[in-house]
């Protein structure tokens, strides 16, 4: 079985279809599936997705690239956490590729995401493009070690996972791993430990090849985590049991 671990399953373009996007997850085997929320104009949404399968799960936050909306607390990220079917804080992080000029409101919003990580219990979806340098220091600054996380859809360097890591973070890797310009990630990837590794879609973004493209689905991450196989040297099925394995111990999800 595989767990597509960052998807947005409340966007329209797999939201208009979502019997037959599930459908294909179990066709594909894939049983699980993380909704990520980006804001919180449409975190109801999410939620409400999440609902629909016993296997589906929710984060609650806002991404580092929406400007001018409705900005998280503490506490309104803490009150949300308590929906059962919410288990990780974001995605958060910073972003220093799509907006440029003074972005201390986005570390700011980084800081509040992290502490109500830390207050409930629960672990981080961290966004970074461009910032890992900030990212890294705002999550030592402010003791995101405490609850840990994943840095999804990474592209940054070795230097960085390897950092990530020591800060008790998880890696997730995307479609991106397949493209054929994708030397540098694939080089991560081979030296990265597979027990630190989770697999995602991201979609409706980031079709994996050969569906490149095309709207990016969850059923899709069984590419992901072929090409991973491929370049380890290892089954699939090895890669599909540790990736779920860690994703439901860093979710606590037994």
């Amino acid at each position: 079985m595989y767990i597509d671990s960052h998807c947005h399953l409340n966007f329209s373009e797999l939201y208009n279809n979502i019997h037959q996007i599930q459908s294909a997850m179990l066709a594909a085997q894939v049983n699980c599936a993380l909704c990520i929320s980006v804001n919180l104009e449409t975190v109801n949404d999410v939620l409400a997705v999440a609902e629909l399968n016993d296997n589906w799960y929710a984060t609650v936050g806002v991404h580092p690239d929406y400007e001018d909306i409705e900005e998280p607390t503490v506490e309104r990220l803490t009150e949300l956490a308590k929906h059962p079917k919410v288990i990780g804080i974001g995605e958060t992080g910073l972003d220093y590729f799509r907006l440029q000029g003074d972005l201390e409101w986005q570390r700011d919003r980084f800081r509040v995401h992290i502490n109500a990580a830390r207050q409930s219990n629960k672990p981080l979806i961290i966004h970074t493009r461009q910032a890992a340098s900030d990212t890294l220091r705002i999550m030592k600054e402010e003791k995101a070690r405490d609850v840990g996380g994943v840095m999804h859809c990474f592209t940054e360097s070795l230097d960085v996972a390897h950092a990530a890591i020591d800060e008790n973070f998880y890696i997730s890797i995307s479609g991106i791993v397949t493209f054929k310009n994708a030397k540098e990630l694939k080089e991560t990837v081979k030296a990265l430990p597979l027990d630190r590794l989770l697999i995602e879609t991201d979609s409706p973004y980031l079709a994996p090849t050969p569906y490149r493209g095309q709207t990016n689905q969850p059923a899709y991450v069984v590419k992901v985590a072929e090409e991973i196989a491929l370049l380890k040297g290892i089954s699939t099925e090895e890669v599909a049991h540790q990736t779920s394995t860690n994703f439901r111990t860093l979710f606590k999800l037994g």
